[in-house]
């Protein structure tokens, strides 16, 4: 574990609010939370289980009585075996998974502030702990975030003689140069399976729009400004064959950045993660925020995973306690440094924007306030999600209809919508 500058008084306090709610736990003997996680790592040598196993055996140490059974699974299967946990009736005393809102409107989950330290629960940053609620009430925890930015191969582009773009324009011109050179992917664009809704949604907040309306009440998939972003896409980068050999329907987001890190790609919209992953692998990487239509675009794609307590087993004292322990700064760090995320607390934050050593984050750590993030409160998200998966890159396609597309995925949007009453 890196050590960060400058928290050494900020750990303290929240190891003694920690180590107050702990205390907390007196007539909890012989009690077992049991907490399903999603696993980061990519290997068995630095698998999120590590992780959570030295967590809940520190925890158990200082709190005698109460014992953390930790079960972490793949990202590709974590969702849908707590789903089928608690079909079951057998539901985890804790989910660190994708999605919190379901469970919440369907009254199964404890809202944070009977759980949670108030210190713990205002540490939240502001924009998460708001992403966190359902009606007003917060059910999610946030845990590890992520925000993106435009990657660029720097070799490739000082080779091409291209600029980083500032906009559009300067992006599909930056694209025909390293075309020029014959770059297998001027610009990498995952419109494939994997996870298209957020690449989707960064070049529709580029055009000035988005999923959601400007109040945020509403779908507004197949307004005219995201038809006229998908139009741009599909004539002005895909149809001049700037996208590489690659259909971008068929491109996933993992193979894309497979591409990067072999050298392979000019430009895409990457994570911390790829950054880091891509330099030890000796890419020259540099970074600008997300280009828009005509500067800057209006904000950048927030992402954040959900940590959520189910009512099922009746531990809210216990699972509160616990959660205190997992959100102090040491804790919150250490998982953020060990997979290039984003902290989701403010003292945690601070503290990774002050240490010399994360400087390359620091421009992450800036678009995070700013950002939009999914409509993760809304029960119809998650139909809403599938959607796009699995129709966006009809747009783009040749003799797609970017338009009829999005009306399509908006008519699945309102559907959602009237389901989830």
């Amino acid at each position: 574990m890196r050590r960060y500058k400058g928290t050494t008084a900020v750990l303290a306090a929240l190891t003694i609010t920690a180590t107050l709610s702990g205390c907390g736990t007196g007539g909890s003997e012989g009690v077992t939370l049991k907490l399903v996680a999603a696993d980061y790592g990519s290997t068995d040598a630095n698998t999120s289980k590590k992780y959570w196993d030295a967590l809940a055996r520190a925890y158990e140490q200082k709190t005698p009585g109460v014992k953390i059974d930790v079960n972490v699974l793949s990202w590709k299967d974590v969702d849908r075996e707590v789903a089928a946990m608690v079909e079951r009736g057998e539901a985890p005393d804790l989910a660190q998974i994708g999605a919190y809102a379901d469970y919440a409107r369907a009254g199964k989950l404890y809202p944070v502030d009977n759980l949670v330290s108030v210190p713990t629960q205002a540490n939240f940053l502001p924009l998460l702990r708001q992403a966190g609620e359902v009606e007003r009430v917060q059910y999610g925890l946030p845990f590890g975030a992520s925000t993106r930015m435009l990657f660029f191969n720097e070799e490739l582009l000082d080779q091409a003689g291209a600029e980083p773009p500032a906009d559009w324009d300067g992006l599909r011109e930056a694209a025909a140069k390293l075309k020029a050179k014959d770059v297998k992917y001027p610009f990498a664009l995952p419109l494939g399976s994997e996870e298209s809704q957020a690449e989707t949604m960064m070049w529709l907040l580029g055009g000035g729009g988005g999923y959601r309306d400007a109040t945020g009440t509403a779908y507004q998939i197949d307004s005219p400004a995201n038809v006229e972003t998908m139009t741009w896409l599909k004539e002005k980068l895909v149809g001049a064959g700037l996208t590489g050999p690659v259909a971008p329907g068929e491109l996933d987001r993992q193979q894309a950045f497979d591409a990067f890190v072999r050298g392979e790609v000019g430009m895409l919209n990457g994570h911390p993660t790829l950054m880091d992953t891509a330099r030890k692998a000796g890419v020259k990487v540099g970074t600008v925020p997300l280009p828009g239509i005509d500067g800057k675009a209006k904000a950048t794609l927030g992402v954040a995973d959900w940590m959520m307590a189910f009512k099922q087993n009746g531990h809210r004292k216990e699972i509160g306690a616990f959660l205190d322990f997992v959100y102090n700064d040491k804790n919150v760090l250490d998982f953020s440094d060990r997979y290039d995320l984003l902290p989701v607390t403010v003292s945690a934050s601070d503290a990774m924007e002050a240490d010399s050593e994360h400087a390359a984050l620091r421009p992450f750590l800036e678009e995070l306030a700013g950002s939009e993030l999914y409509p993760v409160g809304e029960t119809s998200w998650a139909r809403v999600s599938e959607s796009v998966k699995k129709n966006i890159g009809r747009a783009v396609a040749p003799g797609g209809n970017p338009r009829a597309v999005l009306e399509d995925i908006a008519r699945d949007a309102r559907a959602a919508e009237t389901s989830a009453g």
